[in-house]
């Protein structure tokens, strides 16, 4: 049954079939023919997946981010972070990257990030003489962030998927954040210099301390919102939900940029966005619910754990493998399906499951920018208007930076576990 369903899912993956439906297709083929299971138990099984308390999280943070590019909060933040790093030759592209960290740590989603700091910055860095195609990469990999720096949604899928604590993961993604952050920003540096861009990246910069007094509002939110978390006063869903308060607040009375009117359209694109998401959670819960009824997952955890006998061949072999998954399968579907047959091999082998978490969402980002399903690549040129295929020669770059610091993460636990740690241990 497991080959049939698998082959069936990346027959339909082939033909472009939306990975949902993909999956959901291969899952119903195995029930009707290969169990005598009715038909009703994929319902059931798509409503256990769903009813899960932390999963709510995930639409309340995507509304959160769409209220916060409307509400005027992403723009203040370019401002904030243009203030401290962009003064200098290739200031501009290192204040993208500054923003997506800052905002990351507001929406905890990538595409969020895309379209909210994509829309100022892509055009401010064309309109400064930068490649049109320069500009779109470096968005789309900057975004990626927004899946490691907490709040992030594939660690709330993850820690659901494998019992692991959301929190701890949460706090482990800051190191891996950073030093993916900062690799970035040495990189476009380096780059301008040789290059000669961005020599008039400084105009227009507002002083830093006018700049922070613009931003207050925006750079208070991810004090309210990990504050809660971390403090032990909100769980991440329930700080989902004061993170849409307090961008509602902030976009209609502070700020005013929010009309009543406005609302409608925010709400309706943040429903269908984390319907998407849902849909692909379903599924992959039916699919992952018939594997684990064929024994596949402790059949794979037992086969890497007697092949690779050693933790460090283990992870090498695991982040090749989800290098190649991601490209071609959803990061939160590859998440629900794959994790918790990984994570209990890396369990037999001493790996510890926050570190092993950090790991797996930081490799599947990167699926989020290589082609052929990469959806940031898809968002960045949406907004940038042109083709995927002239953000290649840049991406291959970015790209060769993130798996570099993706290496250290993996063999430098310290870059992940320090934080948790000291926290919680």
């Amino acid at each position: 049954m497991t080959s049939v369903m698998v082959t069936v899912m990346l027959v339909l993956f082939a033909a472009s079939v939306p990975v949902a439906i993909a999956i959901g297709v291969a899952s119903i083929i195995g029930i009707e023919w290969f169990t005598r299971f009715p038909l009703i138990i994929a319902a059931q099984q798509i409503y256990v997946a769903l009813d899960k308390f932390p999963l709510a999280a995930i639409p309340f943070f995507i509304l959160a981010g769409n209220l916060m590019d409307v509400g005027g909060i992403s723009r203040r933040l370019v401002e904030f972070a243009k203030s401290i790093v962009g003064g200098v030759q290739g200031g501009l592209p290192a204040t993208c990257i500054v923003t997506c960290m800052i905002f990351a740590a507001i929406s905890g989603s990538s595409v969020a990030t895309t379209f909210a700091i994509g829309t100022i910055m892509i055009p401010a860095l064309v309109r400064h003489g930068y490649p049109v195609g320069f500009a779109a990469a470096l968005q789309a990999t900057a975004a990626e962030l927004g899946v490691i720096i907490p709040p992030s949604i594939p660690m709330i899928l993850y820690g659901v998927t494998t019992q692991t604590s959301i929190p701890e993961l949460f706090i482990a993604g800051f190191g891996p954040g950073f030093l993916i952050g900062g690799a970035l920003i040495a990189t476009v540096l380096v780059w301008c210099r040789i290059r000669g861009w961005g020599k008039r990246d400084g105009e227009g910069r507002l002083h830093l301390l006018a700049a922070t007094r613009q931003a207050g509002f925006a750079l208070l939110m991810p004090v309210v919102v990990l504050g809660g978390i971390y403090g032990g006063v909100t769980t991440p869903t329930e700080a989902s939900v004061i993170a849409v308060a307090y961008a509602i607040l902030v976009g209609m009375v502070f700020h005013r940029e929010i009309r009543p009117q406005d609302l409608y359209p925010i709400f309706r694109k943040s429903v269908i966005s984390s319907a998407v998401i849902m849909f692909i959670i379903a599924c992959a819960a039916l699919f992952s619910y018939l594997l684990n009824r064929q024994g596949v997952p402790d059949a794979a955890a037992e086969w890497l754990a007697t092949t690779f006998d050693a933790p460090a061949a283990y992870l090498l072999a695991v982040n090749i493998f989800l290098f190649i998954v991601g490209m071609f399968v959803e990061t939160s579907a590859s998440i629900i399906v794959l994790g918790p047959i990984l994570a209990e091999a890396g369990q037999r082998l001493g790996i510890d499951g926050v570190h092993f978490g950090t790991i797996m969402v930081v490799n599947l980002a990167l699926g989020m920018i290589t082609p052929p399903f990469g959806v940031n690549l898809f968002a960045a040129a949406q907004v940038a208007g042109i083709g995927i295929d002239r953000m290649m020669r840049p991406l291959l770059v970015f790209i060769t930076v993130v798996f570099a610091c993706l290496m250290i993460i993996t063999y430098v636990p310290a870059f992940t576990l320090a934080l948790p740690n000291l926290v919680f241990r």
